[in-house]
């Protein structure tokens, strides 16, 4: 028996394990019925013997199982099922940490459905209260081989390094804190504590042949660390004089050096073995001085830095002089820096906040090549491998991704990895059972570990590559379908059935806040409301733009649609505190509506005693009502959030036509439109803001969907007031949309999710 084979105590052990919990119908373990003792440790028990592949691929146990005893095995699964089912796990990793198991269910099966893996996920959704039908999964990927929780707060840094014949990941977070981590079991190896502030950098060195980390704080203060005892080496390093931000080691004159940079605008040099100043503060920089590298050019060890004041800065680290010019180009803070070798050069690689990688010629000082476009965002890191025998460099962006770029070629490799659910703020690389990853670091709190080999491997439905702001519905071509709106400035109109694509539109010059569908002369149109102080009118069979409608001084939040003495209007809120109506048919508006004194977020349409009206929703903490053919407001303004109103739907109950608003106060509070009198007592239940709002007639009964900041979409019923069930999401829904048929489209990050409603009726009729 080989020593990695397991005992036969082991897989006895196991066995009468598993078969003290009792049996489902089905004949499998119910795992909600388990004794506690084995909800944490049956993952353990099963790796020990060599059964944790065949125990993930129970959905059961992923659901009811304690979440960081199944995250540490997640790597035993080999064959195709088990990493399916280990990417659909480890994608809300730190959502499954604070949920109870039918939430955790709801998520997983969601996830599943983001992955494509409908099997799975109807599997998952067995005895649910919804099923997902499909979803675009923009933000999943399943490169993602490990996800490392245990920091509280934003994760600033990250580094490798190998320790015992380990490789380990190093982290630093604003808990405070740096922690190490085994890059091949996925735990954590230490916890470091003795910074006084925000952790911003680490890097990794060794001394005497102990490997060591060398970590920043906004304490002022730099720190090294023996990464085999856990223990500090020497008193913290002093002198600068504000947040230290970046760290690089290498060897200057045969000895170890660290190289630090600080928001007092200077770069210091370090000796590691004495602690001490290495010569005086490099200056030149004109701002704070974000990051740094090292490297060899012509035989002298340099620092390479970069700053606020939008230069890169090479300095000699055996004379303390800086070499060359400062290389220009980015036209934003440089926040980042890693070099490499391209083609027997040296290169440096750095990232800025005007959304581009630049890669830099350090012999000569020139870019290599255009710029590297492709984020969205601030990119606010960078580090350099080598993968399949080509340079790359991995960035990470406050657009939530991971990108992988051949920097011989200047291209793309493959497509965003994505899972990380806010800023990723750091990236490192190292070598994991032969393999080349990334490990990244998150405000999310996360660390993610990717594999730069596999890539994305299982598919996904295209979409849109920046946040979902907006959904609806309509018919085209006697087929429905849903329309949604995006910060990509995109308009996409899917298959409501299949999650098809059915086209793109792309003339929008602004992000898309809002979208709403009508008909013009027949034929089926969908108006959108944008960033650009501009909402636009679009044919969705043709797929073109039929006219812009201009004239509000600011943003353009929420449209509606409505007929007005027999003509196709829209209703538009902004930001510049006014109701706009535009004649769909003529592109021409009428007086606009006045009376919010803040951002009007929300608007809807109804009919009230015969006429119809619009109602709003504004920063100013009111619903006002609007009689669109006349102009004039109807009654008082309706009080009673008390904070923004972010989302209105109008629907009938008992007759009676009805509005329902979300707010930043977390109540949903419906309204009678013809008194102006709130129905009953605000619907409570949602613990952050609510941000979506949608309504319609499902088997006869007047029913709401909103959703919120609090991860979660409510189903209400309008003629009880009361809560038919609450829909766990791995994030929050920016959007919803709800048909006759109990189809609700939400939309949630970059993706959009249809989901199945109906099994919440038929159990409630």
């Amino acid at each position: 028996m080989s020593a990695a084979s397991p005992s036969p105590f082991s897989i006895t052990v196991y066995e009468q394990l598993l078969q003290s919990i009792p049996l489902a119908d089905n004949g499998n373990p119910a795992w909600q019925l388990a004794d506690p003792y084995l909800l944490r440790h049956a993952a353990q028990h099963a790796a020990h013997a060599g059964k944790a592949g065949e125990l993930l691929q129970d959905p059961q146990f992923l659901i009811h199982a304690d979440p960081d005893s199944v995250n540490a095995i997640l790597r035993e699964a080999t064959n195709q099922s088990g990493r399916l089912f280990g990417a659909v796990y480890r994608t809300s990793f730190s959502v499954h940490r604070t949920l109870a198991p039918q939430e955790r269910q709801q998520v997983l099966t969601l996830d599943a459905a983001r992955f494509g893996a409908i099997e799975l996920a109807a599997v998952l959704a067995t005895n649910a209260d919804w099923s997902p039908l499909w979803a675009t999964g923009m933000q999943v990927a399943a490169a993602n081989t490990a996800a490392l929780a245990g920091h509280i707060d934003s994760v600033n840094a990250v580094a490798t390094a190998e320790v015992d014949g380990r490789p380990v990941a190093v982290t630093g977070s604003d808990d405070h804190t740096v922690r190490v981590w085994d890059l091949t079991t996925g735990r954590t190896v230490a916890v470091l504590a003795g910074h006084t502030d925000s952790v911003n950098a680490v890097a990794t060195a060794k001394m005497d042949g102990r490997p060591v980390a060398v970590t920043t704080s906004d304490d002022r203060t730099v720190r090294v660390w023996d990464l085999v005892t856990g223990r500090p080496v020497g008193e913290p390093l002093t002198g600068h004089t504000d947040w230290v931000n970046a760290v690089a080691v290498t060897q200057a004159n045969g000895r170890p050096v660290a190289v630090t940079t600080s928001d007092d605008r200077t770069v210091r040099v370090w000796d590691l073995v004495t602690g001490r100043p290495v010569g005086e503060p490099l200056t030149g920089h004109t701002d704070w001085v974000n990051a740094v590298a090292t490297a060899e050019v012509n035989g002298h060890p340099v620092a390479v830095t970069t700053s606020n004041d939008h230069t890169v800065r090479v300095w000699n680290l055996t004379t303390g002089h800086p070499v060359g010019e400062p290389l220009t180009g980015h036209t934003g803070w440089v926040n980042a820096v890693a070099t490499a070798e391209v083609n027997g050069h040296p290169v440096a690689v750095t990232t800025s906040n005007d959304h581009t990688v630049r890669v830099w010629n350090l012999t000569t000082g020139h870019p290599v090549g255009e710029p590297l476009t492709g984020h969205t965002d601030w990119v606010n890191a960078v580090a350099t491998a080598e993968v399949n025998g080509h340079p790359v460099a991995v960035t990470t962006s406050n657009d939530h991704t991971v990108r992988v770029w051949n920097l011989t070629t200047g291209h793309p490799v493959g497509e965003p990895l994505t899972g990380h659910t806010d800023w990723v703020n750091a990236v490192a690389t190292a070598e994991v059972n032969s393999y080349p990853v990334a490990v990244t670091s998150s405000s999310d709190h996360m660390v993610r570990v990717w594999d730069l080999v596999a890539g994305r491997t299982l598919p996904v439905l295209p979409g849109h590559t920046d946040a979902v702001n907006a959904t609806a519905t309509a018919e085209v071509g006697g087929r429905p379908v849903a329309v949604t709106g995006s910060d990509d400035h995109t308009v996409r109109v899917w298959d409501l059935a299949t999650g098809g694509t059915v086209a793109v539109l792309t003339d929008s010059t602004g992000v898309v806040n809002a979208v709403a569908t009508a008909e013009v002369d027949g034929r089926p149109v969908a108006v959108t409301a944008s960033d650009d102080h501009t909402a636009g009118v679009w044919d969705l069979a043709a797929g073109g733009t039929v006219v812009v409608l201009t004239g509000h001084t600011g943003a353009v939040n929420a449209v509606a649609t409505a007929e007005v003495n027999g003509r196709p209007v829209a209703v538009t809120g902004s930001d510049d505190h006014t109701v706009g109506v535009w004649d769909l048919a003529t592109g021409r508006t009428v007086p606009v509506l006045t009376g919010h004194t803040g951002a009007v977020n929300a608007v809807a349409t109804a009919e009230v005693n015969g006429r119809p009206v619009a109602v709003t929703g504004s920063d100013d903490h009111t619903v006002r009502i609007w009689d669109l053919a006349t102009g004039l407001r109807l009654g008082e303004p309706l009080t009673g959030h008390t904070r923004a109103v972010n989302a209105v739907a109008t629907a009938e109950v008992n007759g009676r036509p009805v509005a329902v608003t979300g707010s930043d106060d977390h109540t949903v509070q419906v309204w009678d439109l013809a008194t102006g009198l709130r129905l009953g007592e605000p619907l409570t239940g949602h613990t952050r803001a609510v941000n979506a709002v949608a309504t319609a007639e499902v088997n006869g009964r007047p029913v709401a969907v909103t959703g919120s900041n609090d991860h979660t979409v409510q189903v209400w019923d309008l003629a009880t007031a009361s809560c038919l069930a609450i829909l766990q999401l791995p994030d929050s829904p920016s959007y919803a949309t709800l048909t006759p048929e109990a189809t609700a489209v939400l939309g949630i990050g970059h993706e959009v999710i249809a989901l199945d409603l109906t099994p919440i009726f038929r159990r409630r009729s």
